[in-house]
């Protein structure tokens, strides 16, 4: 009997060992899963701070590309109004000659539907 309760008493020993070891086996996993959620964390992180950076530096290129583009539109617009203004100073005299003569040389006509009518006036 006693090697019989030697033999149970080594199966509860030998099962108590493996149920430690399915244990520990499970912490492992459950450290690794957290080691590896971490390093999924970090790489993405670092994936979406590489992207961010590559995105700010396209739109600064196209911005700044189109911060030209307005500078440019404003620079023209500046020249044609500087032109209007330098044409409207050099003809204004002119103009203002040829409307005066117009006002002043009135030259008075009778109109072409205008009939004159006879009317005596008796007094």
């Amino acid at each position: 009997m006693t090697s019989q309760s030697q033999g149970i008493q080594q199966l509860l020993q030998a099962e108590k060992r493996a149920k430690d070891k399915v244990e520990e086996a499970k912490k492992r996993k459950g450290k690794r899963l957290r080691q590896a959620k971490e390093e999924a964390t970090a790489e993405i992180d670092h994936y979406r701070l590489h992207r961010e950076k590559e995105f700010r530096h396209k739109q600064s290129n196209i911005m700044g590309s189109q911060g030209n583009l307005s500078t440019k539109i404003e620079d023209q617009t500046t020249e044609k109004i500087q032109a209007v203004t330098s044409n409207y100073h050099k003809e204004m005299e002119s103009m203002m000659k040829k409307l005066l003569n117009m006002v002043y040389d009135i030259k008075p006509e009778i109109h072409l539907n205008y009939k004159s009518t006879d009317v005596s006036i008796a007094v």
